[in-house]
């Protein structure tokens, strides 16, 4: 959330930021209930010091003896005044409030301009695209050739974007987990936490999820939001507090994620591309103000070393300010090369949010010597699966039919190193009637 001191004092500043990012917000009607509630406390706190000073009236003349009746019901009317106007500005602050939930973050003047993808900027493309010698499949013929996954069965067992694996690729898939966490706890520093996979409203809209993105989230009927990405239990971990500790504070957490996609229409589904539930091991940072923007960059690196260490070709965007979320100031993408789709896989996004979710979470930090201040929060893929599945799957396989496993992860996989396609005799039948 943006603080209503800047919309106040930098208008013009914040209208042409907004208008970089391609989003409406009604600044009108935001400073306007910024005037009337400034205008209401002005007129309430003179009320009140007129309060205050028939009150010592009241005293002098009881002290005296004197009657003091005409001063009481001057108080009572006081009283009843500044009750109204207390809830005046009661209604207007919920109103402003809600005006600023639906105002974006402002891009940092790093952010190239642009309206959508087709402005985004390619920092570095690292690793070099493997070559085969027969023409690579798709990650759903050989995950199904494997017999690792099996999107018929999964389709029925719940509905279509949804995945399910097996043996071997449920083996895979929990190497991965790991082999991410441990990585960014006992290299990049990081403490791991095991959250819950259900958050409240409140948290869901201290991370900027809501309402904006209301529609593509799954909703309890008693009210529980099925988490979207671990940023949203993690970044609350402080919600409503002072962080006492030294800063940076830095999270790393595997959770399942839950997304309806409803805003995915005439995209790509096929096999695991987009799916409503999937893998991911996030990161999550709170740091100081001053300190943020190299902390993204170490954050970036911490997700780009995932990819790296796993032998992947991989490439880094810039987003534009029409390409970024609703509460990043600046964000990298990382896009994975899968060959079989002969396309580049978003696995990763780094952001900085600076202050924005800090306010709307109250989460605040004390710098030495000073007055608690909200703390900048930061977070990032470190990765997302399934689509790092994809990328091994078709990166990694053979002319036979069988993949190889990049080293890294072999020593989770019980030190199998290859998957291979079973015999004939031992593939089980596709289920009928999906």
């Amino acid at each position: 959330m943006l603080d209503i001191k800047t919309i106040r004092e930098r208008e013009g500043e914040v209208r042409d930021a907004l208008a970089t990012r391609g989003i409406g917000a009604d600044i009108d009607a935001i400073l306007e209930a910024d005037k009337n509630r400034r205008g209401l406390l002005s007129e309430v706190e003179a009320l009140k010091s007129r309060r205050n000073k028939v009150s010592k009236e009241i005293g002098a003349l009881v002290k005296k003896g004197e009657d003091a009746s005409s001063s009481r019901a001057d108080m009572r009317a006081l009283g009843d005044q500044i009750k109204e106007l207390d809830e005046q500005i009661r209604q207007v602050e919920l109103s402003l409030a809600e005006l600023l939930m639906l105002v974006p973050n402002i891009p940092h003047s790093s952010v190239p301009p642009g309206l959508d993808a087709g402005s985004n900027v390619v920092v570095r493309e690292v690793g070099e695209k493997r070559e085969f010698q027969f023409k690579p499949s798709d990650h759903v013929e050989i995950g199904e050739r494997l017999g690792i996954l099996d999107f018929a069965r999964a389709t029925r067992m719940t509905g279509a974007g949804f995945p399910l694996y097996l043996g071997l690729g449920a083996r895979l898939e929990r190497a991965l987990i790991g082999f991410m966490l441990d990585l960014h706890t006992r290299e990049h520093g990081y403490t791991e936490m095991s959250p819950p996979f259900l958050c409240n409203e409140k948290s869901m809209t201290g991370t900027g999820q809501l309402p904006k993105l209301a529609d593509d989230m799954y909703r309890t009927q008693d009210g529980f939001y099925l988490i979207p990405t671990a940023e949203v239990p993690v970044t609350n971990y402080f919600r409503e507090e002072i962080i006492e500790q030294p800063l940076p504070v830095c999270f790393t957490a595997y959770t399942p994620c839950f997304r309806r996609e409803a805003g995915a229409a005439g995209k790509e589904t096929r096999g695991l591309l987009r799916v409503h539930q999937f893998d991911k091991v996030e990161m999550v940072k709170f740091v100081e103000p001053e300190s943020s923007y190299d902390e993204l960059e170490r954050l970036l690196q911490n997700a780009e070393a995932v990819l790296q260490k796993l032998g992947l070709s991989y490439r880094v965007l810039l987003l534009c300010a029409g390409d970024m979320s609703f509460a990043a100031a600046k964000c990298y993408d990382i896009e994975v090369w899968a060959p079989g789709r002969n396309a580049w896989l978003e696995v990763s996004s780094c952001s900085n949010f600076e202050a924005f979710q800090a306010r709307r979470a109250s989460i605040r930090y004390r710098p030495s010597g000073g007055k608690p201040d909200f703390v900048h929060t930061l977070n990032g893929s470190g990765v997302a699966l399934a689509r790092l599945v994809v990328a091994i799957l078709e990166n990694y396989q053979q002319a036979d039919g069988s993949v190889e496993l990049p080293p890294a992860i072999v020593p989770y996989m019980d030190n199998i190193s290859k998957l291979t396609p079973p015999p004939a005799e031992g593939v089980s039948s596709s289920p009928s009637g999906t």
